[in-house]
C-alpha cells in the first residue's frame, strides 16, 4: 500500500494517532470528540497551566463535559504537552491556533507560521496536516505549504494538507462539533480524500469543496454575513434613537414576515473570536487583489462605533437626572461577549468600561461567568450582585444578558437601567426606570 492507503486504513480502524495543536475553545472540544470514538489524541498546548490541567483531567472549556475529559485522560486516550517532540508519532495533525488582527486590522499569522515551522521540523511521510483556524483565502497553500515543503517532502506524494474551518459557537447546546456540518478543502485530490475520510469518522455531515481556498473563503463569508447584518440593525438602532422610536418594537414587527427576512438584533458592539476579526481577513485579501469590499469596511466601522454610542447614551441618561458622568457610579452587568459563556475576548463591554472611565465615572461590574479580567490595560474583579450594590449605582448598564440574572429583581432595586440587549423585554413593573438601546 502507498502512504495514502496506509493512512486511510489507520484512520478507518482508529489506530491513527491524532495530534491537536492548540487546546482552546476549538481544539479541546475537537480533541475530546476524537478521543470519544477511540482515537489516541496527543495535544500540544504551549500554555503550561492548561497542559497541566488536561493531564490532571481538569476541564477549562465550557463546551467540554468534565466527566468525558476526565475519562479520556484516565484511559490514556488524551494527553497534552508544551513542545512538538511527539509530532513524528502523529498520523493526523490538526492546527487550532488563534488568528488575531494587528492594530492596523491586518492579519496576524504569527501563530500559524510558528506552529507550521515547528511541525515542518518533525514532518514525516504519510501524515495529514489540517488547518482549522479561520484565515484569509490562500493561507493554507501560500503560507503553510512552502514551509512544510522546506522539509524536503512533497504534498500529495509524501504528506497531505487541507483546510477545514472550525464552526464553534461557544455555549450552543444544540450544535456541537459532532453535529455541525464540516467544510473540507484539500490542496489536491489526494489530500481531500484523506481529510474527508478523517473528518467523517466523528462528524455527521462533511461537505467537500474543490480546494483549500474555497474552504477558507466559505468561513470568512459566514462571519462576514453576520457582521454585515448585525451592522445593518445597529445602524437602524442609531436612526431609531434619532427618531425616538423603539428599535426592538420595529424589529419584532419586521420579523413577523414569514419570508424574505432573517432575524438579527442590535447590541453594544460585537465580540468574540469571529465577528470582530474575520471579515477583516477577507477585506485585507481583497485589497491585495485591488478589490475594495465596501460592505465589509462599512459594517466594521458601524459595529466598532457601538460602544461609543452606548457611552454617549449613558451620559445622556445621567444628564437627564442631573448627574455628571464624572461623578456617576455605574454598574456594568455582564462582561462576556455573549450570554451564558465564560469568554470576554473582544467584548464590547470592556470597551464601554474604558470609555466611561475616560469620562471619570466610577465603574464596577458583575458577571457570574467572568470573576476577573485584565484586558486593554484594565484590570477588574467582579463585584457581588446584591440589593446594596444595585441601589448604590446611579446607572445599571446591561451589557450581556446572562440567563441566570433576575432582571425584574435588578429593576426593582435600581434607580436607572440602560438595557443594551433587551434583557428586560418581559418586565412590566418599573419600566419607567428602563432605557433601551
Amino acid at each position: 500500500m502507498n502512504h495514502k492507503e496506509i493512512l486511510i486504513n489507520k484512520i478507518c480502524n482508529k489506530t491513527a494517532i491524532v495530534g491537536v495543536i492548540g487546546l482552546g475553545y476549538v481544539g479541546l472540544p475537537f480533541a475530546v470528540e476524537k478521543g470519544k470514538v477511540g482515537y489516541k489524541v496527543l495535544g500540544v498546548e504551549q500554555n503550561p497551566k492548561r497542559t497541566q490541567m488536561i493531564n490532571q483531567g481538569k476541564n477549562y472549556i465550557l463546551d467540554v463535559k468534565d466527566d468525558e475529559l476526565q475519562k479520556l485522560v484516565e484511559e490514556g486516550l488524551l494527553t497534552a504537552q508544551t513542545d512538538f517532540s511527539s509530532v513524528p508519532d502523529m498520523d493526523v495533525i490538526v492546527i487550532c491556533v488563534p488568528t488575531p488582527l494587528t492594530k492596523n486590522l491586518t492579519p496576524d499569522l504569527n501563530y500559524v507560521e510558528s506552529v507550521t515551522r515547528s511541525i515542518a521540523s518533525y514532518l514525516r511521510r504519510g501524515q495529514l496536516v489540517t488547518l482549522e483556524s479561520t484565515t484569509y483565502p490562500g493561507t493554507t497553500e501560500e503560507v503553510m505549504l512552502p514551509i512544510l515543503e522546506d522539509s524536503g517532502l512533497k504534498v500529495e506524494k509524501d504528506f497531505y494538507l487541507a483546510h477545514s474551518p472550525e464552526r464553534v459557537d461557544p455555549g450552543n447546546k444544540r450544535y456541537t462539533t459532532k453535529n455541525t456540518n464540516k467544510v473540507v478543502g484539500g490542496v489536491g485530490p489526494e489530500s481531500l480524500a484523506v481529510a474527508v475520510t478523517f473528518y467523517r469518522q466523528t462528524i455527521e455531515n462533511v461537505v467537500p469543496v474543490s480546494c483549500a481556498k474555497a474552504a477558507e473563503l466559505s468561513k470568512v463569508f459566514e462571519n462576514t454575513f453576520r457582521a454585515v447584518n448585525i451592522a445593518l440593525v445597529n445602524e437602524l438602532t442609531l436612526l431609531c434613537d434619532r427618531m425616538c422610536l423603539d428599535v426592538w418594537e420595529v424589529l419584532d414587527a419586521a420579523f413577523t414576515k414569514p419570508f424574505g427576512i432573517m432575524p438579527f438584533y442590535p447590541g453594544p458592539g460585537v465580540g468574540g473570536h469571529c465577528i470582530p476579526l474575520d471579515p477583516h481577513y477577507l477585506e485585507w485579501k481583497a485589497k491585495e487583489l485591488n478589490f475594495n469590499t465596501h460592505f465589509i469596511a462599512l459594517a466594521g466601522e458601524i459595529n466598532r462605533k457601538m460602544p461609543e454610542f452606548v457611552r454617549d447614551k449613558a451620559i445622556r441618561i445621567l444628564n437627564h437626572s442631573g448627574i455628571a458622568s464624572s461623578k456617576a457610579r455605574i454598574l456594568i452587568l455582564g462582561i462576556a461577549y455573549k450570554k451564558d459563556i465564560e469568554d470576554e475576548r473582544e467584548s464590547p463591554a470592556i470597551e464601554i468600561i474604558k470609555l466611561l472611565k475616560q469620562e471619570g465615572a466610577d465603574i464596577t461590574y458583575h458577571d457570574p461567568f467572568i470573576p476577573s479580567f485584565n484586558e486593554h490595560g484594565i484590570q477588574m474583579d467582579s463585584t457581588p450582585l446584591t440589593e446594596e450594590t444595585l441601589a448604590a449605582a446611579d446607572l445599571i448598564i446591561i451589557a450581556t444578558d446572562h440567563s441566570s440574572i433576575d432582571y425584574q429583581w435588578v429593576v426593582d432595586n435600581s434607580r436607572r437601567v440602560f438595557d443594551t440587549r433587551n434583557a428586560t423585554r418581559g418586565i412590566t413593573r418599573g419600566r419607567e426606570k428602563i432605557t433601551l438601546l
